[in-house]
């Protein structure tokens, strides 16, 4: 299963993370060195929600800013009431 927001069409994305050693020039050292790049990946905040798309009430992967920007819709509260026929006999 992907990892992509239904809304926003955010998906992981890939990256490095630099590695440094040394002291800066500013307080007094020979300045930051790179010692190594690894690759790494960014994932989003994704969401597994129900939600109503279409007038239907489906389960949705969204991030969280989708949600938090009012992009998803999420379906009524089910009022279940016992049917009173049954609980009368």
């Amino acid at each position: 299963m992907s990892r992509l927001c239904y809304f926003t069409g955010k998906k992981t994305s890939a990256g490095r993370k630099i590695s440094r050693r040394g002291k800066a020039r500013y307080l007094g050292g020979a300045g930051r060195k790179i010692t190594g790049k690894t690759k790494r990946k960014f994932k989003p905040n994704i969401q597994r929600v129900r939600a109503l798309v279409d007038g239907k009430v489906v389960r949705i992967k969204v991030s969280t800013k989708a949600i938090r920007d009012g992009l998803v819709v999420k379906p009524p509260k089910r009022d279940y009431k016992a049917p009173e026929a049954a609980s009368a006999e």
